[in-house]
């Protein structure tokens, strides 16, 4: 009865077909969203738990419960993002960083401040959607106006907003990945320093001997400068706005918790809407709770600016809710167990562990289609590897962005290849050898898994300070 009741790599194949099959057909054939098609799989692998392992419903719900008590801090801070991406907009924070990002454009330098521009954009922002989808545009009409490979410029756009989707603390795949792996936001955020950094260094120095090719020639400013007027005439934008990166950034490095923290770049953005905007309270609470919407009359600035709010993350949190209800599911039925017995057959060593993660991430890009999955699942797989071999959680929460993050937009049927080849009208492959950042990441990762390089132990005072959120 024992050897019924145990899940085997085949028992969990099939809730991982349902999910690969629903969302190809949802996100390709339809047009949906993912939360249907996993939700659909949540309820296949119930039942194949149920009916096949003779599992009870109480014991998967709690597995499920579980699962989503680990991604409550992460969906809290979700919510307080909302809110300060709302507030920073209306107080003028992100458009002034915008404004002088655009301005750094040179012709000779053009790549090098692509990925700049869109790196300062996405950090601000914390979404490299949004980034693509608005000045990520404008820059591709630069790019043809320099002769610029199409490719090559999607590729410095896709490099320099993926950093920022990955490092900010906006961004709701870096609150999602530490949540995963147990790790605090900000010590997640200094961590992936050591892989990012190199590896983003070395982008900027590739598309600078590149960028030298094009030197002298002159830059079509048409897409930037409505931008540029655009904002001049909505928001003041006053040097002082800096105040508030500045103010956040410190509260990082001096190890602020990540709620308080935020919390308080919300409060700062709406005092700083009053000050600099004259925005009154119930613009404030407005943008604060639905989001900004601008008006400015240039649709391109209009699309990049009207956005946050605690309402534009229910959908994110939904999905995620979801997404852990799969992965609490193929947990506690030991499905999930199975397919990581299979692999973790091979991580004899760090360095193979690190690699067995990151091929695993990467398939779940592929396969799955979902960049949110590809660190849920490997996430909740691989905890247990990573624990017993004493490595801080940090590590795996690194490795989790470093693949899974960075390889989504790289796979043309993944939501994120889609988006970014569809709104630049450049296909996912002509853009992909250009993706310095997102090509390099996982390399470095793999690397710093064999050398040891940054693969942070847990010592006797970790264990006596918890991961807080």
């Amino acid at each position: 009865m024992e050897d019924q009741n145990k899940a085997t790599i085949w028992h969990a194949c099939i809730p991982m077909f349902f999910l690969v099959v629903g969302l190809i057909t949802t996100l390709k054939l339809w047009g949906g969203e993912p939360h249907i098609p996993i939700l659909f799989a949540a309820v296949t692998g119930a039942a194949t738990a149920m009916f096949l392992l003779k599992m009870k419903w109480k014991e998967l719900e709690e597995g499920v419960v579980e699962t989503i008590r680990m991604a409550m801090g992460a969906i809290l801070i979700l919510m307080i993002i909302g809110t300060i991406i709302g507030t920073w907009i209306l107080s003028g924070i992100v458009p002034t960083m915008v404004y002088w990002g655009l301005k750094l454009l040179s012709p000779s330098i053009f790549l090098v401040a692509t990925c700049i521009i869109c790196s300062i954009v996405s950090v601000s922002t914390g979404s490299s959607w949004t980034t693509v989808g608005t000045v990520g545009v404008a820059l591709v009409g630069v790019g043809a106006g320099l002769g610029m490979p199409l490719g090559l410029v999607a590729g410095a756009i896709v490099s320099g907003s993926y950093f920022g989707d990955k490092m900010s603390p906006l961004s709701d795949t870096t609150n999602l990945a530490p949540a995963m792996a147990g790790a605090n936001l900000f010590d997640h955020i200094r961590h992936m320093l050591f892989t990012t950094g190199p590896s983003y260094g070395i982008s900027l120095i590739i598309y600078a001997v590149i960028g030298f090719m094009y030197a002298g020639k002159s830059l079509n400013t048409e897409g930037i400068d409505p931008l540029l007027k655009g904002l001049e005439s909505t928001f003041n934008l006053n040097p002082l706005l800096f105040l508030a990166p500045v103010i956040l950034i410190t509260m990082v490095v001096k190890k602020v918790p990540a709620l308080p923290s935020l919390i308080c770049g919300a409060i700062i953005g709406g005092i700083f809407a009053w000050i600099f905007q004259g925005a009154g309270m119930t613009k404030i609470i407005g943008a604060a709770h639905h989001g900004y919407v601008s008006e400015s009359g240039v649709e391109a600035l209009d699309n990049l600016l009207s956005r946050g709010g605690l309402s534009s993350m229910m959908s994110t949190i939904s999905l995620i809710l979801i997404a852990m209800t799969f992965g609490g599911i193929m947990v506690k039925s030991g499905m999930l167990q199975s397919v990581a017995d299979q692999i973790l057959r091979f991580a004899t060593s760090t360095g193979n562990l690190v690699l067995a993660t990151i091929l695993t991430i990467i398939a779940m890009n592929i396969l799955a289609g979902d960049q949110y999955l590809s660190i849920v699942v490997p996430g909740r797989m691989y905890k247990d590897m990573f624990d017993e071999r004493k490595l801080h959680p940090k590590n795996l929460s690194r490795v989790l962005e470093d693949a899974g993050t960075l390889t989504s937009p790289l796979i043309p049927w993944n939501t994120c290849g889609l988006f970014m080849a569809s709104t630049l009208g450049v296909a996912t492959l002509a853009y992909l050898p250009f993706a310095f950042l997102n090509l390099l990441n996982p390399l470095v990762s793999i690397f710093y898994g064999y050398t040891g390089i940054s693969m942070t132990k847990v010592t006797a005072q970790s264990k006596l300070a918890p991961e807080a959120a």
